[in-house]
Order: C-alpha cells, then structure tokens, then sequence
C-alpha cells in the first residue's frame, strides 16, 4: 500500500532499502519500474507515461535505457513506511559502466529475466557485477502473461544460476502489475539496510550528474557516513574544489528539495558550479569545516574500446563542438576526448567510446540536442608498437603509425560470451574463426541454450560483428564482453594513395591477411566518389612503399577534333599530340580536388555515408 509524500527531514537508515533493477536489454526494466512508480503513488495517474523514467528523445525511440535514473518511493509493510531508493539501469553491453555506478550506490538488486526468453548474456555480465559488490540478489521473472512465457522452465534455469530454489523465483508482469506488490515486499524484507555511521565526518559518494541549463551541475549522490545539510560548504576530495550547497533534495521522481540527507540516503545536491569538470562522478564529497579523513574506496574510471574521430562538416562549429562535447562529458561520464586535427577534414576531435552503441548515441545526442553537422572516421582501437631499437609508441589513429623497422605490434583483446540455441554452434563458430577467434571453452545451459567463450581481437569486432552474430543466429544470439590484455600481431598500416601523395584520412592499419581485400575495395571505392579531372588520376593502396592495388580515374577529355572537318589526317594527330602535351603538364602541376561528399561516405561507416550522399 502507497503513502503520501514524504517526510522532508532525513529517514533513519533502518527504514531505507537501496536497490536497482538489472538485466538484459528489453527485459522490461523501464516497464517494471512504471508499475513501482504507480503502486507506490509517487506518478499520479494522469501524469503517467510509458518509460516515464527514460527522459532523452532518443531512449523513448529506441525504446532503450542509456541514463540510469534514481527515484525515491515510500512503501507500506508490516504497519511501517519504509523508503525505497530505486535505481533503473540500462541492459546494452556498452552502457554496463552505467550499471556498476549504480550498483556501487545499492545494498540490493533486482535480477529480472524475460519468461519468454531466458537468461541472455548481459544478464550474466550483470549478475556477477552485482556478485562482485556483494549485493544481494532477487531473482525475478518477467512478462509472465505473455502467450510465449514459459516461468517453469527459466526459474529452474535462474535457480541453478543463483543458487537457490525456483520457488524463491518470483513472478511478475511489468504490463500488467501482476506480483509487483510482492516484489516490493520482498525488497523489504529481504534487502538490508544501509550501514554508516551518523555522527561521523560526511563521506557522500557521487554515483551520477547532470547539465541543467538554468541551474548548472546537479549532482546525484549517496550519503554513507554523517550527513549533508544546505547552506554548508562543501569539498570535493580529488579535485579539492569547495562549494557552498545552494539546495539538496530527493528525487521522487521530480527533485523536492529537503533539510538534509542522512545515513544511506540517495538524493541530489546544486551547488551552482557551471562547469562540469568539477563534479568527477566516483568522487567523495565532505563538509570543508569537519572533512573526512579519506575518501570512498572501490571505484574505477572506464575504459574507452573504440576510439573515432568527430569532425564538423563546418569548420566554424568547432567551438561549438567543443562546447557541447564539454556539456555531454557531465552526462555521460564514460565519454573520453582530445583534440586532432586531419589534413583532409581539418579541427575536431579524437573521441574514446565504451562500443559502437554508444558512439551512435553520443553522435545522435551532439547533432539533435547541440543542432551540430558531423562525420564520424571509422572506428578503430589502440595499438601497442615496438621499433626495433626498443622505442614503444601508442597509436590511436592509423596516421600516427611509424614508419621504419617495427618488430612488434600489440593489439588489444577481449573475453566474449555468446549465448545462443545450440542450433547455430557451427555458424558462431565459422564467424568468430573468419574474426581471428580463438575457442576458451563452450557450456551447455540447458538442452537447447549453449554458453560459448572465445577470445577476440576489439579490432574484429568493434564495426560489425554483432550485426553479422544476429543475423547468423536469426536475432537469438546474445553477445557480452570485456577487456582480456592485448597480443601480438600482424598488423599492417594501408595508405591510399591520390597521384601518388598519401591521403592520411584514408587509412588504416589491418590484419596483413586482409589488407589486399581492404586496399581493393578503398580504391574502387573512391574511383566511384572522386569526380574525373582534367587528368588522368591513379589511385593506389600500398603497404609501406608496396601498391597492393590500383584504379584510375580517367580524364575528362575536350573534343578538340570538332572544328577539324574534312583535311588530312596529320592535321588531326597534331591536335591530339598538343592537347596530350597539355595533359601532361597539367598532371605535373595539378592537384587532386577531393569533394567533402567523398570524404564523408568513404570514411563514415556506412550510415553515415549514406546521410552525406543524399
């Protein structure tokens, strides 16, 4: 039973539970928490929306969580209003670094699996994540009332899983809100409550922030020892910048400002800071008069795993990309940049990404939300390479590629799982083979699902590799992976070639195995984009001083033999000879004019090429 709206001073921490919904993309977690958010009385009904927590446009069209959201709901049990914190994360491979933000800030979990589907890769990435931070764990089944469910079979799967019986296994609709009630009991009866102690130092924890135009920085944090109160000043510990608390509050699941948060209590501050360097999320906050003596432990920075240009297609919007790159980093804190600049396609910057997903939505979010024209380079990892006196040099981009002896060059590797039906084994396999993939190990879930482990190169599955996984295994496949070191290998770098000056825009450092196809499919590539010239125009791919491919651009020739009616044939041959003469001179001082179109379609993954043609 719901309760009205809550008190404004701060909860004593035996009545709070702290937990977030995890599992894998479209199992219904948005859907879950609108049911909470409703039972509870926290949304009334004529304010209510499908994904009511999903506030970007580009969530609500997707129909996928890129943001986790944090929402405060009372919840009577047992005569007692108990405060539950919940946290709604996202499902997709790319955001995980989301999740484990948000687990660090929970005591509990809520493990939700589609009855209709089964328990699917990032359901096991998740679930040991939330193992790693010691979280206690409620395994739940959703979409019960859908025609295709089949709870029997997957809550034995989720007990073998978890460890317990499949009668502990609950069963929910999120649709419907059939079983929603007893989750939330169950959620308090089962989770512990926050442990901290109240009269010490304040060490708050901040798990997530974002931009407000009006307002500036709004921070989200969890409190776990002493408490926070408004008009104190503040510090943060890493960047020892000090803040006066202009206002802090609950979400619920508007902000409601209040007169403090104590003990194991989630809410969120405004200092009125502007710029977003100075709210490092993972970073602890503490009262500058009576300051912690040492910072919340346990918390690491993401790691980028594909790295792609962005460039304005103005060159006067680079302040403007900046600026808004600037403003995103606050709300995605997994974004990494650094200025560059590419002889072809002039300022802009170097950007690291968690995955292909993410730097589609933060390239969507930079055009829509900052009304900006952008390409995107193709996409590529870092390399490892050693000279052979011994000199290392890190590259992130194929023009930084040394040239000279190199004896090694070290790529970086991951550990992928891929669940799928035991049906398409011999498909995954020969795909993950063409991908330089190596076996570790294959495990049967059940009689029909299989678990399989292989160890790839970033490099092969960054641009393309899930979409081929879903297409080989009809959309059941389900992919996770994370990072497993590097390795050794024979990579080469591919330059192309225009009148034989190299292009640094164009290229790329591949697997020597690939490099000839690569080399053949960029030449006739470009021969199709380059408009013809008034010469002729090679176009190569060569491996160091080695072509490994050509095409010509044929020159556009002037009918000179127009005016040249009747009369002997000496006549003619003169023409000819004097315009090849012209020719000839013109290839020696005439320069290749490649349109912006060609450099967009040709160095854009092909989306994006497609956009630049129309």
């Amino acid at each position: 039973m719901a309760t009205s709206a809550l008190q404004p001073h701060a909860t004593p921490p035996e009545l709070i539970r702290n937990f977030c919904i995890i599992a894998h993309i479209d199992h219904g977690k948005s859907t879950l928490a609108d049911r909470m958010l409703q039972i509870t009385g926290v949304v009334e009904e004529r304010a209510m929306r499908a994904q009511y927590l999903d506030r970007m446009d580009i969530e609500r069209e997707r129909g996928i969580t890129i943001k986790s959201q944090a929402v405060r709901m009372p919840w009577e049990a047992d005569g007692q209003t108990y405060c539950l914190n919940m946290i709604d994360t996202p499902g997709h491979v790319d955001f995980t670094y989301e999740v484990s933000r948000s687990l660090a800030a929970c005591e509990g979990a809520v493990l939700l699996v589609d009855a209709a589907q089964g328990i699917e890769a990032q359901t096991l990435a998740n679930l040991y994540l939330a193992m790693e931070n010691d979280l206690t764990i409620i395994p739940v089944l959703n979409k019960i009332d859908l025609p295709a469910a089949q709870p029997e079979k997957y809550a034995a799967e989720l007990a073998g899983l978890i460890g317990c019986d499949p009668s502990e296994v609950l069963r929910v609709s999120g649709k419907t809100g059939v079983g929603v009630d007893e989750l939330l009991d169950e959620i308090v009866a089962q989770l512990p409550p926050p442990v901290g102690d109240a009269d010490a130092p304040a060490r708050a924890m901040i798990f997530d922030s974002v931009y407000d135009n009006y307002r500036g920085v709004v921070t989200y944090v969890r409190v776990v020892d002493g408490n926070l109160n408004p008009r104190e000043r503040i510090v943060m510990m890493s960047t020892k910048a000090q803040h006066d608390l202009l206002e802090i509050g609950v979400i619920s699941p508007e902000m409601m400002p209040s007169k403090g948060l104590g003990v194991g209590e989630v809410g969120y501050l405004i200092t009125g800071v502007k710029d977003v360097r100075q709210s490092k999320v993972g970073d602890t906050v503490t009262n500058s008069a009576k300051p912690a003596a040492s910072p919340i432990g346990g918390y690491r920075d993401p790691m980028p795993m594909v790295f792609s240009g962005l460039y304005p297609i103005d060159g006067s919007d680079y302040p403007d990309l900046r600026d808004a790159l600037d403003k995103l980093k606050l709300n995605d804190a997994a974004l990494v940049y650094e200025p560059e600049t590419s002889a072809a396609l002039g300022f802009g910057f170097r950007c690291g990404f968690l995955g292909m997903l993410h730097l589609e939505i933060v390239r969507e979010r930079l055009e829509r939300e900052f009304d900006l024209d952008l390409i995107s380079t193709l996409p590529n990892v870092v390399y490892e390479v050693t000279m052979e006196d011994g000199k290392e040099i890190e590259v992130t981009n194929p023009s930084e590629f040394p040239y000279g002896k190199v004896s090694d060059v070290r790529e970086p590797v991951v550990r992928a799982t891929i669940l799928a039906p035991s049906e398409f084994i011999g498909a995954i396999m020969e795909l993950c083979q063409q991908r330089r993939g190596s076996l570790l190990g294959m495990d049967y879930l059940s009689e029909e699902r299989v678990e399989m482990r292989y160890t790839l190169p970033l490099a092969e599955i960054v641009f393309d590799f899930f979409d081929q996984l879903k297409s080989k295994t009809r959309g059941y496949a389900s992919l996770d992976y994370q990072e497993a070191g590097d390795q050794s290998a024979d990579l080469v770098k591919v330059d192309i070639l225009l009148q034989g000056e190299t292009v640094d825009a164009f290229s790329a450092i591949v697997h020597k195995d690939k490099a000839y196809a690569y080399g053949v499919q960029m030449a006739a590539k470009l021969k199709e984009l380059i408009p013809r010239q008034q010469f002729e125009v090679p176009i190569q791919a060569a491996i160091g001083s080695r072509i490994i491919a050509r095409e010509n651009i044929r020159a556009i020739r002037k009918d000179v033999l127009a005016k040249c009616y009747g009369g002997d044939i000496s006549r003619k041959r003169k023409l000819l000879e004097k315009q090849k003469e012209g020719k000839k001179r013109m290839k020696n001082i005439g320069t290749v004019e490649v349109p912006q179109e060609a450099f967009i379609a040709a160095l854009s993954n092909d989306s994006s090429g497609e956009k630049a043609k129309k």
